[in-house]
This record gives structure tokens, C-alpha cells and sequence, in this order.
């Protein structure tokens, strides 16, 4: 990877949507080249995806939380059960498997703390092998990246 191709991430990084011709003239390649490199990034799966980012107010669920889940074993099967059902948990953001005292890291969109309540009560509880948990809520967001820029 070359000085171009950052140049092609971080553009693309900020704004997916543009041309391949707009993206040319910002990266100071002609067009047939940059889409070549595009497509060379992409094959290399460097560039997985494009997205749209949501607006989590404007879709009812403004406040983030972030639970630590601790589990009761940590065999496989258990292991297995628990993060396919986070799979399916549309408010779930992000789930991580974690070292020291918890186990996973979810980050999770709510509406307040109704919907944090029946996040926790109506599914995360009733996940076999969940144990303990332990919530943070956030006050707000300072920093939001889809991934790291080279």
C-alpha cells in the first residue's frame, strides 16, 4: 500500500458516495487508474464495505450504553449460544470478547433508560450463561469512527 491508496482510504473514508471521477481528482490520479486501485483495495478486502451512518436520535434511540457481561462457563457451545444471539439483537452496535474481570463488551443504541431496562430484562438476562453484568451509560459521544484512517 502506497501513498495513493491512504489517500484513496481516507477520501473514501469520508465520504463513500463519491464518483470515481470526483475521487480521481482528489487523490491526483485519472480516473481509469483510481478505479483499478479501488478495485485492487476492495479484492484485498483493505475496503470490506460502504455504509450509511444512522442517526440514532432521529431513529429513537439516543443514549448509548455500554454493558460488560460476564459468563457463568466458557465452553464452546456456551460461548457459541451467546454471541449468535447478540447477532440477532438489532439495538446491539458492537460486541466484543474481552480479557480480565468480563467477558464481552457490548455497545448497545437504547431509548433511555426504559429501553436500557428492557434491553437488559427481556433479552440479555434471559441469554443462558450470563452471569453478571455491568452497565455504563454515556453522557456523550466525543469521538465516532467506523475504523482507523492510514
Amino acid at each position: 500500500m502506497d501513498d495513493i491508496d491512504r489517500r484513496i482510504l481516507r477520501a473514501l473514508a469520508r465520504n463513500a458516495r463519491l464518483t470515481n471521477a470526483e475521487l480521481a481528482e482528489q487523490v491526483g490520479l485519472s480516473p481509469s487508474p483510481c478505479w483499478t486501485r479501488v478495485r485492487r483495495l476492495e479484492q484485498a478486502r483493505v475496503i470490506e464495505g460502504y455504509v450509511a451512518l444512522l442517526n440514532q436520535e432521529a431513529l429513537g434511540l439516543p443514549d448509548t450504553v455500554f454493558v460488560e457481561i460476564m459468563m457463568e462457563k466458557h465452553d464452546e457451545a456456551a460461548l457459541g449460544r451467546f454471541e449468535q444471539a447478540v447477532q440477532d439483537m438489532p439495538e446491539v452496535l458492537e460486541c466484543h470478547l474481552t480479557t480480565g474481570e468480563y467477558d464481552y463488551l457490548i455497545k448497545a443504541a437504547v431509548s433511555g433508560t426504559a429501553g436500557y431496562e428492557a434491553l437488559l430484562r427481556e433479552k440479555l438476562y434471559r441469554l443462558p450463561g450470563v452471569r453478571h453484568t455491568r452497565t455504563t451509560f454515556a453522557l456523550r459521544c466525543l469521538k465516532r469512527s467506523v475504523s482507523a484512517l492510514p
